[in-house]
């Protein structure tokens, strides 16, 4: 590896062998004068990884890097940056450009920009493809590159780059808060944030999960009370309750959403962003009168709300369940193994870069 014409990462080559990673050189896009070169010291293992690498969200561009909770120190700004400086601990989350021109983006929207640029496996416009973190370096956009507070850890920050940005952003837009009540279906990766974000918002949150050995962790991590969806007629308590149902459960091609949808109040909105590679279940017209619910979803979030959400997490000592990992050919495979079949508490962050990278600037 010579940095900075080419940056190392554990990639993948078949999706046909998802978990066989091997370290190889890549280019990265050429560096602009608002772009910022991140030595990566940590990163995040997202349900999105092993959605991409196994093929289930469709072809991908290989070989590829993936990885989008990127946690590093800003080795080189461009001569526009203004918001970061050598030296400092930085994040990169689930996207890494967008055009910043559109009404989208002009609105603080720009997470639905048509012209967005996904953290990896997405085409940059001189046809570099961008990857993502686990690598021993990541060019972004300053836009996209976040200051982490100080008394944030470097591991307990990886997630939040997207797991966290993407319950937080839907929670902010629902007007989460006091007076609200908002039920976090599927306590995982996704879920626990997902209280832990409704709960510092003020709202009365609940947790309703298929596992009941979930129940202990979703009320130490601030539900009011724990409903589990094997008990019959689990629904029929909570007829017209909830004002918002955020949905972080990747199996909704299992569930019969009527029965989840009977549990919203009046206009209440039951909102996806837990995406399995299934189509979701089949539906009525007729099945959203009895309450006028609706049924959405969203993408990631916002500059300003991943600011606003690491200033609460800042400031109410947030912190998610993670486990560590080394990062390695056997890490990484380890980690998307266990993260295919939900066998982690909740994240997992890969670290000890310096390791796997050594000699690097």
């Amino acid at each position: 590896m010579v940095y900075p014409d080419t940056f190392e990462g554990f990639q993948i080559q078949d999706t046909n062998k998802w978990s066989e990673f091997k370290k190889l050189e890549f280019k990265p896009k050429p560096f602009g004068d608002r772009d910022i070169d991140i030595k990566i010291d940590a990163c995040g293992v997202c349900g999105s990884d092993v959605h991409t690498i196994t093929g289930g969200w469709g072809e991908v561009p290989l070989p590829i890097c993936v990885g989008h909770e990127v946690i590093g120190k800003a080795i080189k700004v461009g001569d526009k940056v203004s918001t970061v400086k050598v030296g400092d601990r930085v994040g990169v989350g689930a996207q890494i450009a967008a055009c910043l021109e559109c009404k989208q983006c002009k609105s603080d929207n720009e997470n639905y920009c048509p012209k967005q640029i996904d953290t990896y496996g997405a085409p940059y416009p001189d046809g570099t493809i961008s990857q993502g973190g686990y690598a021993s370096h990541i060019r972004a956009h300053e836009y996209f590159t976040f200051p982490i507070p100080a008394n944030i850890s470097t591991e307990m920050a990886a997630p939040m780059m997207c797991a966290g940005l993407t319950t937080f952003s839907p929670l902010v837009r629902a007007k989460a808060g006091p007076g609200k009540k908002i039920a976090i279906l599927g306590i995982g990766g996704l879920g626990h944030f997902g209280i832990l974000w409704s709960k510092a918002l003020g709202a009365e949150t609940y947790a309703i999960s298929h596992s009941p050995d979930k129940k202990k962790d979703a009320l130490a991590l601030g539900a009011k009370e724990f409903i589990c969806t094997k008990d019959e007629k689990w629904a029929e308590p909570w007829a017209f309750m909830f004002d918002f149902i955020l949905n972080c459960a990747d199996m909704t091609h299992t569930f019969n959403l009527t029965e989840y949808m009977s549990t919203l109040a009046v206009n209440g909105e039951f909102h996806n962003v837990g995406l399995p590679d299934e189509p979701l279940p089949k539906l009525m017209a007729q099945d959203f009168a009895p309450n006028g619910s609706k049924i959405g979803g969203s993408h990631i979030g916002s500059r300003p709300e991943m600011l606003q959400m690491l200033k609460l997490a800042s400031e109410k000592n947030i912190k998610p369940i993670i486990q560590t990992l080394d990062i390695s050919e056997a890490g990484c495979k380890e980690a998307v193994e266990k993260v295919k079949v939900n066998d982690v508490r909740y994240r997992f962050t890969l670290t000890n870069y310096d390791k796997a990278f050594p000699g690097r600037e």
